[in-house]
């Protein structure tokens, strides 16, 4: 009996933080219209990344040297059209999007992580610390991003471990100068806490640059390994001239899933930042 009883209260407990969620949900979305537009793109490529290799019509690697560059036909056919060697253009685009979201969200996290203790403790130690992380930060702010993410995936070698790791140093800097604190009683229970808006706001914004950068990587032949599919490699598989003029959908279509997974966590990022940020809300 105190065992149902449990489970009954565990059942309630879920059904309240779910229930709240949703309150919150809704309430973000009538007052953010564009925020809930992005919130819906976002949530789409996360859904695509998780499922996307189960909800895949075909296998991606599967070759078809007969049906080479065929154009979408959304009856009987490649929906939307094959590549070069014959690959199932949706299939492929669907697989491809784990690569795309996941690489962007764990370099996030862990850029933002380590960022956000060097925050921290350069804000306490007003000492040689402080200025070590600072002119640690400054330098890696002055390289541009993709070079910097070209050296370090250029020299670490081709894989999507380094691919992370080039995002993640490259997002260090946004959250560090987001965090600071000069005492360590208010760093615990004051600054740590107030910080959370400012790097949600960065975190949210940086996750499109994030998907860029990697799609760039991924177009310059630095990104994920061949043959797995990502987004930048379909593009850059499929952007030269002559493959273009003979088969543009080959491009098009993985360029669209980037325009709109980056446009969707743009406009989440600046609807956040309405949101969270007091000195900017409306009303």
């Amino acid at each position: 009996m105190a065992v149902q009883t449990g489970a009954m209260q565990s059942t309630s407990r879920v059904g309240e933080v779910l229930q709240g969620f949703w309150s919150w949900l809704v309430g973000f979305c009538k007052a953010q219209p564009l925020g809930g537009v992005g919130l819906f793109l976002v949530l789409g490529a996360i859904f695509l990344a998780i499922f996307g290799e189960w909800l895949a019509p075909g296998d991606p690697q599967k070759i078809d040297a007969v049906n080479t560059y065929a154009p979408p036909e959304w009856t009987g056919g490649y929906i939307l059209g094959s590549d070069s060697l014959g690959r199932d253009n949706l299939s492929r685009l669907m697989v491809g999007t784990r690569a795309s979201i996941s690489i962007s969200v764990i370099a996030i996290f862990f850029g933002s992580l380590a960022g956000f203790l060097m925050g921290l403790i350069s804000g306490y130690y007003a000492d040689w610390r402080d200025s070590i992380i600072q002119r640690a930060v400054d330098i890696v702010m002055s390289i541009p991003t993709l070079v910097l993410a070209l050296a370090i995936v250029a020299t670490a070698g081709q894989s999507e471990r380094n691919v992370i790791i080039a995002i993640a140093v490259i997002q260090i800097p946004n959250v560090a100068r987001a965090v600071g604190a000069s005492d360590l009683r208010i760093l615990i229970r004051h600054i740590a806490p107030q910080t959370f808006a400012p790097v949600m706001i960065v975190v949210t914004s940086f996750l499109g640059l994030a998907i860029i950068i990697e799609a760039s990587l991924s177009f310059l032949g630095l990104g994920v390994p061949p043959p797995n599919p990502s987004w930048g490699a379909m593009v850059a598989e499929n952007a030269t001239a002559t493959v273009f003029n003979r088969a543009p959908w080959n491009a098009v279509f993985p360029g669209l899933a980037l325009t709109l997974t980056v446009f969707g966590f743009n406009l989440l990022g600046d609807a956040l930042r309405d949101t969270l940020d007091p000195r900017l809300r409306r009303g």
